[in-house]
């Protein structure tokens, strides 16, 4: 017996409800699995439009960067659901730009590791983009985005039977751009920035070098914002915000070893 659209729809609305890991309330209504495959579909677009680097170094400082951020999740913000593996590319890419995508998948462009200085400024993006993946913002931008009516749509399409993440992907015009180009409200980015900061504090990154990161992001626009920033906040707004945050994330700091991920 077929369930009805309409239970179905309210399960998820009932479902949906939740909070984010720093408490904050949220509407989540894209299941868990669909937002993985929606993930890992773009992510592989994306490996096959952009050649990863052949940078051993760099590959390597990247892949011990993110795996530091990682480790502190579960101390961090215990009970926060998280992928059971996550895949970790270096795209030859000059524009300087990372992310995270739903299903465990983080993308770091080399042109990125031009414009922060040092691995802590490298980790306060990596775990910037994490968080994002950690809190679903993905998810709740998706369920804003498409509302009632997609809602329904989603609907029909689990009715259908076969499961088949291309046809919803298509259905629903989302493709590449899905966790890469879809832009984040200031709540989320502000979330992020929040999360992520102790993240690599936890995880033995200066988080002081958080503010030089953006510093140093403002100016490689040279006047024009960067791509990476185009739905952020204004750099002297987050600078702002990120050195009120240090009274939380310097004590975690100094009580952990330093990270190190400097090649032999």
């Amino acid at each position: 017996m077929k369930t009805s659209p309409i239970i179905i729809l309210a399960m998820l609305l009932l479902t949906g409800c939740d909070k984010t890991p720093t408490g904050r309330d949220q509407l989540a209504l894209v299941p868990k699995s669909m937002m993985a495959q929606f993930g890992s579909h773009a992510f592989l677009q994306l490996q096959q439009q952009v050649p990863t680097s052949e940078d051993t170094s760099s590959n390597a400082r990247v892949q011990c960067i993110a795996r530091e951020i990682l480790l502190e999740v579960g101390d961090r913000f215990p009970g926060t659901p998280m992928p059971d593996t996550w895949e970790i590319v270096l795209f030859d890419d000059p524009t300087p730009n990372a992310f995270a995508l739903p299903g465990g998948k983080i993308g770091v462009n080399q042109g990125l590791l031009d414009v922060a200085g040092n691995d802590a400024q490298l980790a306060a993006v990596i775990g910037h983009e994490v968080a994002h993946v950690l809190a679903r913002h993905g998810n709740e931008r998706l369920t804003q985005e498409l509302g009632i009516k997609a809602g329904l749509l989603l609907v029909g399409l689990f009715s259908e039977g076969d499961g088949d993440s291309e046809r919803i992907i298509q259905a629903l015009g989302l493709g590449a751009h899905l966790g890469i180009a879809l832009p984040f409200s200031r709540a989320h980015e502000e979330e992020a920035d929040v999360m992520g900061l102790e993240l690599m504090a936890s995880a033995g990154f200066d988080p002081r070098e958080s503010t030089e990161l953006w510093r140093n992001m403002a100016a490689a626009g040279d006047g024009q914002p960067l791509e990476f920033l185009s739905t952020h906040p204004n750099h002297e707004s987050r600078i702002e915000a990120l050195e009120e945050r240090m009274e939380v994330a310097l004590p975690l700091y100094q009580r952990t070893s330093p990270a190190n991920c400097e090649s032999p």
